[in-house]
């Protein structure tokens, strides 16, 4: 009987990416989010096309060259000559969370864009680590004379006073103290892999939700599932949105799951909700 070699489908080949946090392929990963919209997208290519940019900007940077140096070559490459930069007419577009959009428009999210810069950073031999800040994906990079804080956006270092005012909007000031007392270390600490990932299917999550697209929020809960096997609020949520679509006896199933490994009362009215009343099939 001859071998015949199956190809993984997309959820499947995600799942082998972010299996191991050892071995986890966090670009590629990050590439591979947009599958979903895009099935025929060739990962390969994309991450072709990321080592040409990095043999191009290997090209102006001699063997010998201090960080500094390199940190500001590299942004002078990303952020004048390619002009990445955040999109800022329209953030809430899905296609800021696709790299190989960002690719091509040059336009992102201070995520996607992130992910992007660290790749080439890495490439230069930069020690650099994401930063989940709240309401804001930040980077940062270890120099000789200590840490930079950059914006991805736009590549601006940060210093104490700009982290404050970016932090301000989400935090909740405890009595008597002020926000500008708040330590940053905390909030300041290398994201893994799988919650940078994690954030990026959470803002596609919150798009497709605002947008009432149940079919597509449901593809990014199977790849939460997979990412965060445990997280027993994401099996609620694709509880909820197979009730939308009407898939009653996958809903009960996540549902169900949730009610077991969970206390928390949060999304309880929805849940019972939708435990107790039959959903109408929808098109």
């Amino acid at each position: 009987m001859p071998y015949t070699c199956t190809a993984p489908t997309p959820l499947g080949y995600f799942g082998a990416l972010v299996h191991s946090d050892g071995e986890f392929a966090l670009f590629e990963a990050a590439v591979s989010l947009a599958q979903d919209e895009y099935p025929g997208l060739d990962v390969q290519s994309v991450l072709d096309e990321v080592d040409q940019l990095l043999a191009r900007l290997r090209s102006r940077v001699p063997r010998d060259a201090a960080e500094l140096h390199k940190l500001r070559v590299l942004n002078q490459f990303f952020f004048h000559e390619l002009r990445f930069a955040g999109n800022v007419n329209d953030y809430y577009d899905p296609a800021n969370s696709f790299m190989h959009l960002l690719l091509s428009t040059r336009r992102g999210i201070p995520v996607s864009l992130a992910l992007l810069w660290m790749e080439l950073a890495q490439g230069l031999g930069l020690k650099v680590a994401g930063v989940s800040f709240p309401g804001h994906f930040l980077v940062k990079v270890e120099l000789p004379l200590g840490l930079s804080v950059l914006d991805p956006m736009s590549g601006k270092s940060l210093g104490r006073e700009a982290l404050i005012e970016l932090l301000e909007p989400f935090y909740a000031r405890a009595e008597g103290g002020t926000v500008a007392e708040v330590p940053l270390g905390p909030h300041l600490q290398a994201a893994a892999p799988r919650d940078i990932i994690a954030r990026m299917l959470r803002n596609l999550k919150d798009i497709y939700k605002t947008q009432e697209d149940w079919h597509r929020l449901l593809a990014v809960q199977e790849r939460l599932l997979l990412l965060l096997p445990q997280c027993w609020d994401e099996y609620r949520d694709r509880g909820l949105a197979h009730a939308e679509l009407g898939n009653t006896e996958q809903a009960l199933a996540d549902l169900e799951c949730y009610m077991v490994h969970t206390s928390s009362l949060t999304g309880s009215d929805a849940v019972a909700r939708s435990l107790g009343e039959p959903r109408r099939t929808r098109s």
